[in-house]
């Protein structure tokens, strides 16, 4: 939508526009494929075509609903009933792919694909699987150091990226008995495989546009909504991922690996929560070649960059109710080589209590319930050291900006973030 997620509610309340409405007025073929946890059907607003699920996180193999175990798959507006070589990261791919090819050739296109994978259950194919076996028997620890040793060989981070501290509720995987470690490596053998086949299918898709001559002039804009999830799930009696009978999820110990070298994880607004890399590809538009920017950019900075670049409207109004002025910035500016976000445009978040300001490098951030803490991000991306006590000015001005803004979004004031209560969700497996 362009907009602060408060603002519209998950699409419940008025006052918004999504990208495919906006496309569609501008003459785009507007299709979508893959997870919807939102308000309504997309066929509701501004998607011409849809396959997928109405919910959360599904079974992979059956489709059925995690929460409810009801069918929530749609073809449209039609219930659909998964057949029984089923699995939704292919599936996903496979309607994307066929709606692009049913789709006028006159059009452009607009492509939403929402896989779902890796999200939990951990659900994988036994060919996937296998390529994985025995990859994590060295434990978090020295795969926590590897990974950051090897960001920094390649680029992706610097001297400002430390390497944070173990989660202090996590055990070091020297200490684990051989029953616990062998219960705990399946976890990560299925998460990478479900890894492995959505790159196969981003694969597939890319392969399809190369092969119909549109990859050129296509943008692909490829991320993840949020960082690792430590909240431990087991609702079956079978202890090890990825049959369509298990239902588990890794945990904390797990998820604090595959944030490193960051701190906390989804839900939460530090930097292990909320900082994913976008991979921006189009040949035609974008001159960089296997190049990493350091740009911050947000959600909103979404819906101004597809209107630039497809010279579609921004309505005021849409069926006679008021639209919201849109919050982001177009991420052009990005593709063409600018490396700072810059302090007049912050971002910011509010999930659940968890919340914070950035504004330039600067990051004030809390969890529910608890203070302040202030971070460098230019020395400090990793948030190890908080300087709020040597910057309490700072503190202030970011904080005054964090309460107007949540004021006029109608996001909890830090005020009621500190009356929030923390979560209860269990983030830790009993080990056997």
């Amino acid at each position: 939508t362009g907009l602060w997620h408060h603002q519209s509610d998950q699409l419940r309340k008025p006052g918004y526009v999504t990208i495919a409405h906006v496309l569609r007025d501008a003459g785009y073929t507007t299709l979508m494929s893959g997870k919807w946890h939102l308000d309504g059907n997309p066929i509701d607003h501004g998607f011409d075509r849809y396959f997928g699920f109405l919910s959360g996180c599904i079974n992979f193999f059956t489709g059925v609903d995690w929460q409810t175990n009801t069918n929530l798959m749609r073809l449209g507006h039609e219930e659909f009933q998964a057949p029984a070589d089923f699995y939704s990261t292919d599936a996903f791919t496979d309607y994307a792919i066929k709606f692009l090819d049913e789709s006028d050739q006159d059009k452009p296109f607009f492509l939403y694909l929402a896989h779902n994978a890796p999200h939990f259950p951990l659900h994988a194919l036994p060919e996937d699987i296998q390529k994985y076996e025995g990859r994590y028997q060295v434990g978090w620890d020295v795969i926590r150091q590897r990974r950051h040793q090897r960001m920094r060989d390649l680029g992706i981070t610097d001297d400002s990226w430390k390497l944070s501290k173990r989660d202090p509720k996590v055990e070091a995987w020297s200490t684990l008995t051989s029953t616990q470690t062998e219960f705990l490596e399946p976890m990560m053998e299925v998460y990478a495989a479900m890894i492995d086949r959505l790159d196969q299918n981003v694969g597939r898709l890319v392969n399809h546009l190369e092969q119909r001559g549109k990859l050129d002039n296509t943008l692909i804009l490829f991320f993840s909504d949020n960082g690792a999830c430590p909240y431990q799930r087991m609702r079956t009696d079978v202890r090890t991922p990825g049959p369509k009978e298990s239902d588990i999820a890794y945990d904390a110990r797990w998820a604090n690996m595959c944030n490193a070298p960051l701190r906390l994880y989804k839900q939460y607004a530090h930097e292990g929560g909320t900082s994913t890399p976008l991979i921006a590809h189009w040949p035609r538009g974008i001159k960089a070649r296997g190049e990493i920017s350091r740009y911050t950019g947000h959600l909103v900075d979404l819906m101004p960059t597809a209107i630039e670049l497809a010279k579609a409207s921004y309505p005021q109004k849409r069926k006679g109710e008021s639209i919201h002025p849109m919050e982001g910035i177009s991420l052009t500016s990005a593709f063409r080589g600018r490396e700072e976000r810059g302090s007049e445009h912050p971002i910011f978040w509010e999930y659940q209590g968890n919340h914070a300001v950035r504004a330039g490098h600067w990051k004030l951030v809390a969890e529910r319930s608890q203070e302040w803490e202030l971070y460098d991000l230019a020395s400090d991306r990793s948030e190890t050291t908080n300087l709020a006590s040597q910057h309490p000015t700072r503190v202030d001005s970011l904080a005054t900006q964090y309460d107007t803004w949540a004021k006029r979004v109608k996001a909890r004031s830090h005020s009621k973030c500190l009356s929030h209560s923390a979560s209860t969700q269990p983030q830790l497996f009993e080990l056997p």
